[in-house]
């Protein structure tokens, strides 16, 4: 029997959904990824970064207990849906509450679902090796009475029809559509699905940050973002400044924990030392001598997803516009592999290709 913690499969960006034959869509939904260990009397919920969820979640446990089988490993999502008829991710983040108490009574009022989308063990037998299409049709067997709230999540091999989800979905608060290849195992940590979003976001770390030029001490002018290479090592993307002046204010209350102690193991420390093409936070704006980039470094703990144009290099074009906040995620997910990147015939498309005689 598989155990705890397993880093799940995650995906890339897609501009457009891939097609032909050999290909699962489903639904992308926003809620928090997670992993549901059942062993007999026993069910353990795992986060995206390999934590324990069950405390925030209670409400699942039993339901979860009485309608999966008894030895098995699932994956999916917990969402909660508004009385309105949509996903509210900003109910999920109240749930991330140190205090019991508080936890429990959100869960009354509202109460989160299970969406699952994989299944990794069955009745002892890893499946992890196994193609999609087995995992799929075991799973559909499993949960084929399923009850609220756990649900088996929809899935299509014609791409009309996830095109119309696509479309369809939005209203609904769903992400995008997913897509699978039916003969790929389940590869942990690794970027092997592509998802193809409603908008071009990116998860960031955050880094550090900036004062406001109007209330220096008092109001925070901008979050530092941060993506990692393939090497591990933490490059400056941009900033996302797009806050009001109630948040600005809360933010120094709310980023105050993570600023003691931050220099020391900061992968920015020495940002003195670059100039040039290597420009890091606080470096001298080519653009505006005279401007103040002098910065506050944080601890590497916090992520947040940002909307953005596109990038210029390695580094966001323009500034982004923050979404949330994703205590789900662990900052080393944030890397540069989970962007949408553009090919550069399409370039030549635009400019031409010239030959050189």
């Amino acid at each position: 029997m598989l155990k705890p913690p397993i880093a799940p499969m995650l995906a890339k960006l897609s501009t457009s959904l891939p097609e032909g034959d050999g290909w699962l869509y489903e639904p992308k939904w926003d809620g928090f990824r997670a992993l549901v260990f059942r062993d007999g009397s026993e069910v353990y919920l795992q986060s995206r970064d390999l934590k324990p969820f069950n405390r925030y979640f209670p409400e699942l446990l039993e339901p979860l207990a009485q309608q999966v089988p008894q030895r098995c490993v699932l994956d999916g999502e917990i969402v909660i849906a508004s009385p309105e008829g949509h996903l509210d991710f900003d109910a999920l983040l109240l749930r991330i509450h140190p205090a019991e108490s508080r936890i429990k009574l959100l869960a009354a009022r509202t109460p989160s679902s299970y969406v699952a989308f994989d299944l990794l063990a069955l009745d002892g037998e890893d499946l992890i090796a196994a193609p999609q299409e087995k995992r799929r049709a075991l799973l559909e067997k499993v949960l084929s009475r399923a009850m609220p709230p756990v649900y088996l999540t929809p899935a299509t091999r014609d791409p009309a029809v996830a095109q119309d989800w696509f479309s369809r979905f939005e209203g609904a608060g769903l992400d995008g559509v997913v897509a699978k290849r039916l003969d790929d195992v389940y590869q942990p940590d690794k970027r092997v699905m592509f998802k193809v979003k409603h908008a071009r976001t990116a998860d960031c770390v955050v880094a550090g940050f900036r004062w406001h030029k109007n209330g220096p001490g008092t109001m925070v002018g901008s979050l530092l973002l941060g993506l990692y290479d393939d090497a591990g090592t933490l490059h400056h993307v941009g900033v996302t400044s797009s806050f009001t002046t109630a948040a600005r204010k809360q933010l120094v209350k709310e980023l105050e924990p993570l600023r003691a102690g931050a220099v020391e193991s900061h992968p920015w420390r020495e940002w003195a030392q670059f100039s040039g093409e290597q420009r890091m936070p606080g470096a001298t704006s080519r653009w505006n001598r005279g401007k103040d980039l002098s910065w506050e470094p944080l601890r590497i703990e916090r992520v947040c997803e940002v909307a953005y144009d596109h990038l210029q290099g390695d580094r966001f074009r323009h500034a982004t516009t923050f979404k949330r906040w994703r205590p789900d995620k662990p900052p080393s997910e944030c890397r540069y592999d989970q962007l949408e990147e553009t090919p550069a015939a399409e370039l030549k498309q635009i400019f031409g290709a010239r030959q050189v005689r």
